[in-house]
């Protein structure tokens, strides 16, 4: 890879429904150029390379390199396939196909993670009353990040020495500990249903229609058959009592699960909570049950309430973590000078 210090840089975010597009200058303090962001839907399109020159045809900018970050497994470095997504994707092929230096894959989860180091101001919202943390304040941190979305993203962001680098989880596919009589019997229900019982059948979009479904199973009701957006809309306008509870449900399961995140990883510098449920759920979040049961960790209580939470609100970190990326392969550095 050329080290070149301030090529402009492709940036996508490539899911299963959409992909999204920009340009980074590694050289800024904000590297990601807001101006160049655009959205496609893989649907309406035959290929990646066929969609990005369609992107820098619609733009008019020029770029020597790309990031892609993908919602599925990177093979060696070359190759990933998407989960939802008919696309066959090569880094090599693409890097010739658009005439680029190369083309670096990574996992969509790892560059959200990485997204955290420019995160500023409006892009978060604490969650809880504990202060915010500074990135790179300290020569050792650790923070956690964990992503409900199509499914349970989950990773760290680590700080060493003034480096910082993303730990790679499946930590989404751990088993559900359920802690209160309510959690039994959801996973009594699940346990019917699936079998095993990991996080991510409940923290998740599709985990809101599994709580809602086992919530009514619970109460002897005939559950509607309802989408995640049917549940929070309806939660929303106070016009499903099951709905309410669901997402009270879903924000306290949340908590219990982001606690038990920060004890297996040591992160005791925050939490950051990302996906693009977390805007939609914000309010049930910020009213206690995701703090109260965040925070009950047995001997641990004293530590857990000293532990920050942030929800991230920046409608891109996909894109905005490849241009974190772009920066530390330009050589520069991601922290601030302590």
């Amino acid at each position: 890879m050329s080290q070149s210090s301030h090529a402009p840089t492709l940036l996508v975010d490539l899911g299963g429904t959409n992909v999204r597009f920009g340009v980074a200058d590694p050289s800024r303090d904000k590297p990601l150029l807001a101006d160049s962001i655009r959205r496609y839907r893989v649907a309406e399109h035959d290929s990646l390379v066929a969609t990005a020159k369609q992107y820098l045809a619609d733009t008019d900018l020029e770029v020597s390199r790309a990031i892609v970050a993908a919602a599925g497994r990177i093979v060696d470095g070359e190759t990933v396939k998407v989960t939802n997504n008919p696309w066959a994707i090569s880094a090599q092929q693409t890097a010739s196909a658009l005439g680029l230096e190369y083309v670096h894959l990574v996992n969509d989860f790892a560059a959200q993670s990485m997204a955290v180091t420019l995160l500023r101001g409006a892009d978060l919202v604490d969650v809880g009353t504990v202060p915010r943390p500074a990135v790179g304040a300290e020569a050792e941190q650790t923070f956690a990040v964990v992503g409900p979305g199509t499914g349970l993203g989950v990773g760290g962001l680590l700080v060493r020495g003034g480096h910082c680098s993303v730990l790679q989880t499946e930590g989404g596919h751990a088993g559900f500990a359920a802690h209160t009589p309510e959690d039994i019997a959801i996973l009594d229900y699940l346990n019917h249903k699936y079998g095993r019982v990991s996080n991510e059948r409940l923290i998740c979009g599709q985990g809101l229609v599994n709580l809602y479904d086992a919530i009514c199973h619970m109460v002897g009701a005939t559950p509607d058959t309802l989408k995640p957006e049917d549940i929070t809309a309806r939660a929303k306008d106070d016009s499903c009592p099951l709905c309410v509870r669901t997402v009270e449900t879903f924000a306290g399961i949340f908590g219990s699960v982001a606690g038990d995140l920060v004890l297996t990883l040591g992160a005791w510098n925050g939490v950051y909570l990302t996906g693009g449920l977390i805007p939609i759920l914000l309010p049930w979040l910020e009213r206690g049950r995701f703090r109260e049961r965040f925070e009950a960790k047995g001997r641990f209580r004293d530590i857990m309430e000293k532990v920050p939470t942030q929800a991230i609100m920046n409608p891109e970190p996909g894109l905005l973590g490849a241009a974190a990326l772009a920066v530390l392969e330009s050589g520069r550095t991601l922290l601030p000078p302590r």
